[in-house]
Order: structure tokens, then C-alpha cells, then sequence
């Protein structure tokens, strides 16, 4: 029965993590800015998710053109990376999502 509930556990993270992606990410990069192999690679960390490079970029496309990511070229040890940071429009859909879950929670009991 435990190994039954640790594989539901798994199966609600997953599908948690996959339909809220790129809320994900701009948390992730909200507590440092990030370039893209790092995202992948905390992403699947975290989440257990894996990420590919085709399909991690469109979604950093996306969350910058909406506004809310930033990305900025930088040299770190002889590369040149993108990356990302949050913006104040990023940290408000952020702090959006965190309302809504600790309502929801506040909610379970009633």
C-alpha cells in the first residue's frame, strides 16, 4: 500500500510540475537568475521532470515576450549565456499562484 501511495504522489507531482510549467520556472528563476541548462537540470531535479532544450526554449520565448522573464547575454567562463531573471510581472503571477494554493489548502478543511 505504501509503495501504491508513493506512486500516486509521484504521478500528482508530475502532472502538477507539467500543467504548471512555467509558473515552475519563473519560481525557479525568482530565487536566482538562471540560463537555460540550469533550468533544465533544476527542473528535473525538483519536479522529476525532464525537459528538452526544444521544448525548455519556446517556453523561455514565451515567458519573455509575455513580460515576464528578462534575459541578458553574459560571459561565465569563456561562454557566452542567456540569462534569465524575473520580472516585477513575473513575480506578480508568481505571487498569484501562491495565493491560490494557500486558499485552496485553507479550503480542504471546510
Amino acid at each position: 500500500m505504501k509503495h501504491l501511495a508513493e506512486a500516486f504522489r509521484k504521478e500528482i507531482v508530475q502532472r502538477f510540475s507539467k500543467n504548471f510549467l512555467d509558473v515552475h520556472i519563473l519560481r525557479l528563476v525568482q530565487t536566482e537568475p538562471m540560463w537555460g541548462y540550469r533550468i533544465l537540470k533544476k527542473t528535473e531535479e525538483l519536479f522529476q521532470i525532464k525537459l528538452r532544450h526544444g521544448a525548455l526554449y519556446p517556453l523561455l520565448n514565451s515567458l519573455e515576450a509575455k513580460g515576464f522573464l528578462k534575459s541578458k547575454k553574459e560571459v561565465q567562463k569563456g561562454r557566452v549565456r542567456k540569462v534569465y531573471d524575473i520580472t516585477k510581472k513575473g513575480i506578480l503571477i508568481v505571487d498569484a499562484y501562491n495565493q491560490f494554493l494557500r486558499q485552496q489548502l485553507k479550503n480542504v478543511g471546510r
